[in-house]
């Protein structure tokens, strides 16, 4: 990974709080965190009835019905997601419970992970960007945006378990450190877990040759963000979507509820820390959908799989009202994160035309 000097947190305080002077929120750092092809049934609804007893997709069928199942939906994805539904449901908004004909799409028309990235964090979709392959991506991200200017040079970071992100966000042009698939931690202020965390990575072997599993990244992420306080990180986990691919859907649960939980985790940790604390605002999204009718269609996803399109977002922050799962109809889109983002750091993504609006549920109108 590519390390870039930070400068010292007390100067760049300083420069926040010049920076704050001018703009009206309260968001100093943004966490962009994705959970790859998460589908928007289990969010809302928990496990599916339908899935959790299918021995196709289920090992152990008694184990599973006994961790998630619950004939009432809400103690179902509760069970799943105990952070989401405890915390950002009261603290935050969640968006695209389309049981309510509330809608989150994406507009690219490929409906997988190279464009659905893409328009995440460009803010706009692109029909160059139609495959997977390892390209690196014409087209500017928001966290290079952001790092070109001033305030944020040298304060933006990514972590992936998904080898292609070096490609997404462009490293070789962006220059932002970037730690994705099976790379280690390699930066000036290493520490002994990051050391750990490389060795052990070496030891345990993935299911996949290009996703590494997502304690991995997790805990990568935490240790740089505890040593150097970026103010706008990336975190994309990616077990979801490989363990749907494979066709397991016991593993697929798991890997929601343990990303669920890992979420948890840095959200705690900015809670208790005096730089993140009450500054700090989690953008949380996924990808691309999955399919749903027929059943057996959870596994796929593209432009010929049904449903594929249809995702889902949720944020919590200082800067959003607790509105909570939103129940009313509404339509949003994956190409407004990056707008958002700019908004929550005081800045309108200036020069994009094509980039989406910022999400108006995720931003109260005046926040000072």
């Amino acid at each position: 990974m590519r390390f870039i000097f930070f400068l010292p947190i007390l100067l760049f305080s300083f420069i926040l709080q010049k920076l704050n002077a001018q703009k009206n929120t309260l968001t100093e750092n943004v966490f962009i965190i994705t959970l790859d092809g998460l589908r928007w049934q289990e969010l809302f609804g928990g496990a599916d009835d339908s899935l959790v007893t299918d021995i196709r997709f289920v090992k152990d069928t008694s184990h599973l019905k006994a961790k998630y199942w619950s004939t009432n939906q809400q103690e179902r994805r509760n069970a799943l997601f105990p952070w989401i539904w405890s915390t950002v449901a009261q603290q935050g908004v969640i968006l695209g419970n389309r049981r309510y004909n509330n809608k989150v799409n994406v507009t690219n028309m490929m409906w997988f992970s190279y464009p659905g990235y893409n328009e995440i964090l460009v803010g706009y979709s692109d029909p160059n960007i139609n495959s997977n392959d390892k390209i690196n991506n014409p087209n500017i991200t928001i966290l290079e945006w952001l790092q070109n200017k001033e305030e944020f040079d040298g304060k933006v970071a990514a972590f992936a378990s998904w080898d292609v992100f070096p490609y997404i966000i462009n490293e070789e042009r962006s220059k932002i450190p970037i730690n994705a698939g099976f790379q280690k931690a390699n930066h000036f202020m290493i520490n002994e877990k990051e050391l750990f965390l490389n060795e052990l990575q070496d030891q345990i072997q993935s299911p996949w040759k290009n996703v590494r599993m997502d304690a991995f990244t997790h805990h990568y992420a935490k240790e740089f963000i505890k040593t150097y306080y970026p103010n706008v990180v990336l975190i994309s986990y990616g077990e979801t979507d490989d363990f749907a691919h494979d066709g397991r859907y016991d593993h697929y649960l798991e890997a929601a509820h343990n990303t669920d939980q890992m979420i948890k985790d840095l959200w705690d940790y900015c809670q208790n820390d005096t730089v993140y604390k009450g500054k700090t605002t989690f953008i949380i999204t996924t990808d691309h959908g999955r399919g749903d009718q027929p059943k057996k269609e959870w596994t796929s996803h593209g432009k010929i799989i049904k449903g594929s399109n249809e995702i889902w977002m949720m944020a919590i922050g200082p800067d959003t009202a607790p509105l909570g799962e939103v129940k009313e109809k509404g339509q949003h889109w994956q190409n407004q994160v990056a707008a958002t983002i700019a908004a929550w750091l005081g800045y309108k993504y200036e020069g994009l035309e094509e980039a989406g609006p910022v999400v108006k549920n995720f931003i109260k109108s005046k926040t000072k």
